[in-house]
């Protein structure tokens, strides 16, 4: 049965593994059932119910994550993207004023068309046309990335007006919380302690207690209604072009942020064939846009799978059981939320940044001393973490990749797919320079 519907094998997984694995991803993700309504408190003057949007966000990552578990039965777990989330708020809304209820048309248009990209195997064929330097750069870079937001988000790294960013206040228990807790699962990882990332965020959220750190404020809740945002959509104003620029954007940014996440854990985890091709990765992407188009309804931001499935993969989680434990955990996270919010960024952040460590390995395949796919695996990994977006990195490496191997006569390396992704991707950088002009 776990074979038929999860894709488990009891020659090669183990349940006890999957099920370690899918507590371990859910709680290194599970800080967006906090942060999600937070940003969302925004547009709580406009109607954004602040308790619907909590529902909404654990429904979309429930439903989103089950659907990676039967249909794709891989261990990847999604919900709504951290980013995409910000940029519905405080550009689509906030900053270029349209109204929430059409930020999520929007998003429903654009779950449509990834459904149909998907049946069109445009998506394959857009994961396919990046050459394998580019794909070793996008894990090592969305390692670099997973880091930075660890220690973005436990405050060892902070922001800094003079260089940007700098080392945080290491007489703050909280970022010396986090730094033990980085030693921690260091160390329980080097001794190959089962489930060691598990173990090491409850041991060090149970530290936080003492330090005042962690806070158990309750144990049960009722979800919140989520009538206020349901199918909440501006179904008139779908043939305009000012949906189609927003829809364009939305499917974009989702579209760059999933396959990079994809493509990174997929090599990391050698859930690749010979060729370097990812396995099922029609079914991961439909998984995807399902997700997308299912939390427009519900009334949530863009629904993706999360780099953060790493965490998990890592632990041994790779059958849709994995995925089939997050998506548990999210929806009796519904009734839980007090217990499961009480564990504290800095018990959940050190994993993130150790995840990164282990998917930066792919450096070594990478050939440097041929700089024309060096440089732009380079610039590839350094501006994810830099520009603090995944699509930023394969789109200015994409870029670089074609245009330095051209103009050095290395033509026969760009297949006519990736230099018409470079030139949409050049499209794009030029269209935002006349947008903000």
């Amino acid at each position: 049965m776990l074979k038929k519907i999860f894709g488990f094998d009891s020659g090669f997984n183990s349940v006890k593994v999957e099920i370690v694995a899918g507590l371990t991803t859910f709680l290194t993700m599970a800080y967006i059932l906090a942060v999600n309504p937070d940003v969302f408190k925004a547009l709580a003057d406009q109607g954004m119910d602040n308790g619907a949007v909590f529902t909404a966000t654990a429904i979309a990552a429930t439903v989103g994550t089950l659907i990676m578990a039967i249909y794709a039965k891989k261990p990847f777990g999604l919900a709504p993207g951290m980013g995409l989330n910000t940029f519905f708020v405080y550009t689509v809304c906030l900053n270029m004023g349209y109204s929430w209820q059409f930020a999520l048309t929007a998003i429903f248009l654009e779950g449509i068309i990834f459904i149909i990209l998907t049946l069109t195997k445009v998506r394959t064929m857009i994961v396919e046309a990046i050459p394998d330097t580019l794909k070793k750069a996008i894990s090592c870079g969305i390692g670099l990335y997973i880091a930075f937001i660890g220690l973005r988000n436990t405050g060892i790294i902070v922001s800094n007006p003079a260089t940007s960013v700098g080392l945080g206040d290491f007489t703050d228990s909280s970022v010396l919380l986090a730094i033990f807790g980085i030693l921690l699962t260091s160390a329980l990882i080097i001794f190959k302690i089962k489930g060691s990332m598990l173990v090491a965020i409850l041991i060090t959220s149970l530290v936080g207690i003492p330090l005042g750190i962690t806070h158990l404020t309750g144990v049960m809740s009722t979800p919140p209604s989520i009538e206020p945002i349901f199918f909440q959509f501006e179904l008139g104003k779908i043939f305009s072009w000012d949906m189609l620029a927003i829809v364009c954007t939305f499917l974009f940014i989702d579209m760059f942020d999933t396959i990079g996440t994809i493509v990174g854990v997929s090599l990391k985890t050698k859930m690749v064939d010979k060729d370097g091709k990812v396995d099922k990765i029609d079914q991961i992407f439909m998984a995807d846009a399902v997700a997308t188009t299912v939390g427009a309804c519900v009334g949530s931001s863009t629904t993706s799978t999360y780099i953060e499935s790493a965490a998990g993969v890592e632990a041994g989680g790779r059958t849709g059981l994995t995925a089939f434990t997050i998506a548990v955990c999210f929806a009796l996270s519904l009734f839980f939320a007090p217990l499961f919010l009480s564990i504290p960024t800095a018990a959940t952040g050190p994993i993130l940044v150790i995840v990164g460590i282990m998917m930066i390995d792919q450096i070594r395949d990478i050939d440097f001393a041929d700089y024309s796919e060096g440089i732009p695996a380079f610039i590839t990994m350094l501006f994810m973490p830099l520009a603090y977006s995944i699509s930023d990195g394969i789109m200015l490496g994409t870029i670089f990749y074609v245009v330095l191997n051209l103009i050095t006569k290395n033509g026969k390396k760009v297949n006519l797919f990736l230099a018409v992704l470079a030139i949409l991707f050049l499209i794009h950088y030029i269209s935002n320079i006349l947008l903000i002009k």
